[in-house]
């Protein structure tokens, strides 16, 4: 494939069936082919692998998204997400970067959206353009405060909760499979394990078809979680989350963040590695994929990547399972 920057519009490869199609007058038309929902997908036979990119900031982060896609696309993901970045401010590059994925690529591309920073009435505009556009899977969340703020506040008009969106997705569009977010260590703000869960039963009452879990490194984690989910009735889909590790500064603060332990021979081998990021970066690859196997070896419906832009990883994954 040629060099091709993330464009502004559209853009499609000769040949592509998403390609615009000419009419009488010489103007475009290009068709719409609706992604397959993934809630199929995950009723295969067999587990998903699906990757997440984050929506770039600046055009330099635009051209490590391009050379990491075109990388990627050989592993043939069944599909990919972009985040929405952090209080919503990515999120031109966002449906920038999935159009590129899409119409380049030929992916199924999942986009984030949020409830930061936006009315009732925009995300049903942006609801309704992502629809027109022919995708057909969102993954929806509250979303992060924006830069500077600690706490969540809804925008005039707005939401509280992702339950809420999952519900206006759903009754604008009942085609779209919605994805929501879990979290097996519970999230950060949540008071409780019991609280947090209730509120994930909300979101699945409100119509979300699967859910894909926060980062974790222990296991035992996700299966604890997934049978509290199922305690609950909570049936759908439940992915695990896999984030390989970079470094130990890096794990240090996402950790922080989202509240996932760091288990104690994994924090070694991270500080045994020092200051020396590519030995820390196989660390974190062999964990993972250790990670992967036995997620696999107990039938979970599929594995999603957290692979930050970068390809090295996911491709030693990828060789890792296939040997």
């Amino acid at each position: 494939m040629n060099k091709t920057a993330i464009p502004e519009t559209i853009t499609s490869t000769p040949g592509d069936p998403r390609a615009p199609k000419r009419g009488a007058n010489g103007q475009s038309h290009p068709p719409i082919v609706p992604d397959p929902a993934i809630s199929t997908l995950l009723g295969g036979r067999r587990p998903l692998r699906s990757l997440e990119f984050f929506a770039p900031k600046d055009d330099t982060g635009s051209e490590a998204l391009r050379i990491a896609s075109e990388a990627l696309q050989h592993i043939r993901p069944d599909f990919v997400s972009v985040t929405y970045g952090a209080g919503g401010s990515t999120r031109d590059r966002t449906a920038q970067s999935c159009d590129f994925l899409r119409h380049n690529f030929g992916l199924t591309v999942m986009p984030h959206l949020t409830c930061v920073g936006h009315s009732r009435h925009d995300l049903t505009e942006i609801i309704d353009r992502i629809h027109a556009g022919g995708f057909r899977n969102v993954m929806a969340l509250r979303g992060d405060p924006p830069k500077g703020e600690s706490d969540f506040s809804p925008y005039q008009d707005g939401f509280h909760h992702a339950s809420e969106l999952v519900a206006l997705i759903k009754s604008r569009h009942p085609d779209v499979c919605v994805g929501v977010g879990g979290y097996p260590e519970k999230h950060p703000e949540a008071p409780s394990l019991d609280a947090d869960l209730a509120n994930l039963r909300l979101k699945v009452d409100a119509g979300a078809d699967f859910i894909t879990t926060q980062l974790f490194f222990d296991n035992t984690a996700y299966y604890r979680f997934v049978d509290r989910c199922r305690a609950l009735g909570i049936a759908i889909p439940i992915v695990p989350g896999i984030l390989p590790v970079l470094s130990l500064r890096q794990i240090q603060r996402f950790t922080a963040l989202s509240g996932a332990g760091l288990p104690g021979r994994l924090l070694t081998q991270l500080e045994a590695a020092g200051n020396h990021d590519e030995t820390a970066e196989m660390v974190g690859i062999d964990w993972a994929l250790h990670q992967i196997r036995d997620l696999l070896a107990h039938g979970v419906p599929g594995y999603h990547l957290y692979v930050l832009n970068r390809a090295k990883a996911a491709l030693a994954l990828t060789a890792g399972l296939a040997a």
